[in-house]
């Protein structure tokens, strides 16, 4: 297949499966309270989904060596179409329960466990081959696909809603699914699956070990999945003491969201050009600001979306300095593992955060929790950029790599 269409294929699929995962978001849970009567259940589906992420450097080793080209990664989606038809179909024979949220959400939580960062490995393999900067490019690109997503999917999914009910919105999740892993069969990749034992195949550890600058990167993206809920939690909570019950939170993602959509436009054009190390450090140092400035302006929603929105900014650039370091900094099975690595401390980070933000918000306050979420992440970034700790040229480590022992 022409590059070019393999390229625009899986921007494609990443558009639609992301498209349709964001709008059922809205769906589900009214779905889940509807169907069982049990405020508990809505968030079942949600937390079955990060058991898997939470759980994939042990399970899916092996498995993301063989996702090297778009059919494999089309039957990874195949089976996600499957989890995600639990809902519905059980409702259709009369019956949703407990067991079918579970269930569909441990399928899927596997299924995107393997799919996101295999879809980022295989699009920077077919750029290998393409001239420097490309891979970074392109991974940008998907990365903005992703992005628009979030501006598009809520608004589409309330109409949805008003006009077809909540079940036709887990069918067309189903179907946008379907519709990436068809798309994905005429990708054909250029990476060749290798024979490989369990004991040679990288672990995500031993990657991270083997490529500082990747390590350092990936530390940022854990410590701002950890300290997400001080900005959702915190402005919701904030709003709420303030006698204005989801404004702030309102405000701050609007505000989020469309810088985010702004730097995601951006970051093709300009993190090619920039130092990728560098990069992230200080996108994560304006964010950790943007937290920590936030309780002082809550009289303001006008101040509050700013904010947000040069936060939301400097997001997508560091996010596609980390891909682009990855990309340029390792190939083949350590491509795969990187990458898996770096959704799983994200999106992990996220969750625990998650869990845990509403009990450290009770204990310490709305307005301390997100200055200290802030100065967190400004003090990860100086600390874990470029600036203090200088990191050893990679070619130098390429070569250590060759000639000394394995790790242990």
């Amino acid at each position: 297949m022409n590059p070019r269409r393999a390229l625009a294929a899986m921007l494609t699929t990443t558009f639609v499966t992301w498209l349709g995962q964001r709008a059922t978001a809205v769906a589900l849970p009214l779905v889940a309270l509807a169907e069982t009567g049990s405020a508990w259940t809505t968030g079942l589906v949600g937390g079955a989904v990060g058991l898997p992420m939470l759980t994939s450097a042990w399970w899916a080793r092996g498995v993301r060596q063989r996702l090297t080209t778009g059919p494999s990664l089309a039957g990874v989606l195949a089976v996600q179409v499957l989890g995600l038809l639990v809902v519905p179909v059980g409702a259709a024979v009369g019956t949703v329960g407990p067991l079918h949220l579970a269930t569909a959400g441990l399928v899927t939580g596997a299924a995107t466990a393997l799919s996101g960062p295999g879809q980022r490995a295989l699009l920077a393999d077919i750029c290998d081959d393409a001239g420097p900067g490309v891979a970074a490019r392109m991974l940008a690109w998907q990365d903005f696909a992703h992005r628009s997503t979030m501006i598009l999917a809520p608004p589409l999914a309330g109409w949805a809603i008003t006009v077809g009910g909540l079940f036709q919105l887990l069918w067309a999740e189903a179907a946008a699914v379907a519709l990436g892993a068809v798309l994905l069969l005429t990708v054909r990749g250029t990476a060749v699956p290798r024979a490989e034992s369990a004991a040679s195949t990288p672990t995500l550890r031993h990657v991270l070990a083997r490529h500082p600058e990747v390590r350092r990167a990936v530390t940022m993206a854990g410590v701002g999945g950890l300290t997400w809920f001080a900005f959702t939690l915190g402005l919701a909570i904030l709003g709420a003491e303030t006698g204005r019950p989801g404004l702030l939170v309102s405000a701050g993602m609007t505000g989020y969201g469309a810088g985010s959509l702004a730097g995601a436009l951006l970051a093709p054009m300009l993190v090619p050009r920039l130092p990728p190390l560098g990069t992230m450090a200080a996108g994560w140092i304006l964010l950790g600001a943007t937290f920590a400035a936030l309780p002082a302006v809550t009289s303001s929603l006008a101040l509050i979306a700013t904010l947000a929105a040069v936060g939301g900014f400097a997001m997508p650039l560091g996010i596609a300095a980390l891909n682009r370091l990855i990309a340029t900094r390792t190939e083949g099975a350590e491509r795969r593992a990187a990458f898996a690595a770096e959704s799983l401390v994200h999106d992990g980070a996220v969750s625990i955060g998650l869990l845990a933000g509403g009990a450290v918000i009770d204990l310490a306050g709305a307005g301390p929790t997100l200055v200290v979420a802030g100065a967190t992440q400004v003090a990860v970034g100086l600390l874990a950029g470029p600036w203090l700790l200088p990191v050893a040229d990679p070619a130098q480590l390429r070569s250590q790599r060759i000639v000394g022992p394995a790790p242990r």
